[in-house]
């Protein structure tokens, strides 16, 4: 989705675009950033392995990429990347899934080496984001000077996101996709987790996917959407929404649904389908200048 930026819009709305080779946006107490960047090399792909203390990993890592979110008066950084993302499956640490055309697998990472499936190959992460607060030298002095310190707190809350209010009525000022991570499954499916990302002249909005089809066997979704209106630009409020749905698709089938993978490509078209496992939302009150 390319998004052809009006800049009478960007001015009308206050807004404007990042410089010197940086790809987002600034509005209203906050900065967007997204950066799409190539997969890891083999030296830098087995430094990973290392610290995440695993030989195995996606195909596809686009380490270097990812989606930040700062809100400059307090110093408040939400954003998204792979090696946190993989962190959280490494610590899920889910069974693997029982796969009929397992036997297929056992060389897929190299021919010398077999692989033992014992292990989540599909990478299924509970990551939902990562946050961070980020001080100049003054405040960092001032923060170590007093009494304790201040961590964000999502708090639970009963309010959704009104998708219907998020309907295209108003311009896109920015927006993006970045790819963390991907793997095939060997020509058996897909595991895929993205960070899409849209700024209008009233709010921001993401949805971290992670999305996983295991042919003939089973998909999982886990959707974590955020989203930040700029009402008050010293404590903006972000409301933020996770729901996880999975099915096998023996299950679907049952109920009278295609058996066939090539009807699943689409996430977004099938995940209605999907019964949903979790559903959680929370808010985030951010705090003003520290």
């Amino acid at each position: 989705m390319e998004v052809e930026v009006d800049h009478n819009e960007l001015k009308a709305a206050g807004a404007e675009l990042l410089t010197e080779g940086r790809h987002g946006i600034r509005i209203h107490g906050w900065e967007v950033e997204s950066r799409n960047c190539s997969i890891l090399t083999s030296s830098i792909f087995e430094q990973w392995g290392e610290k995440l203390q695993t030989s195995h990993l996606p195909e596809m890592i686009f380490g270097d990429s990812c989606l930040v979110l700062k809100h400059i008066p307090s110093g408040t950084k939400i954003h998204f990347n792979a090696f946190d993302a993989l962190l959280g499956w490494k610590q899920e640490a889910l069974p693997p899934v029982e796969v009929p055309a397992a036997e297929k697998w056992k060389f897929r990472s190299k021919p010398s080496q077999q692989v033992i499936l014992d292990y989540d190959y599909t990478f299924t992460t509970p990551y939902r984001g990562s946050e961070t607060i980020e001080m100049d030298a003054t405040e960092q002095e001032r923060e170590d000077s007093s009494e304790g310190t201040y961590n964000l707190q999502w708090e639970e809350s009963k309010e959704k996101i009104d998708m219907a209010a998020l309907a295209p009525k108003e311009p896109i000022l920015f927006y993006d996709e970045v790819i963390l991570y991907e793997d095939e499954l060997a020509d058996n499916g897909v595991s895929l987790l993205t960070v899409k990302v849209r700024v209008m002249p009233s709010s921001w909005f993401l949805l971290l996917r992670y999305w996983l089809r295991v042919d003939g066997v089973l998909m999982r979704l886990r959707d974590t959407r955020m989203h930040c209106v700029f009402g008050d630009n010293s404590n903006p409020t972000i409301l933020r929404e996770s729901c996880w749905r999975e099915a096998t698709f023996q299950s679907l089938s049952a109920k009278g649904y295609p058996s066939d993978s090539a009807a699943y490509s689409d996430p977004s078209a099938i995940s209605q389908r999907l019964p949903i496992v979790m559903h959680k939302s929370e808010v985030l009150k951010v705090p003003g200048n520290l």
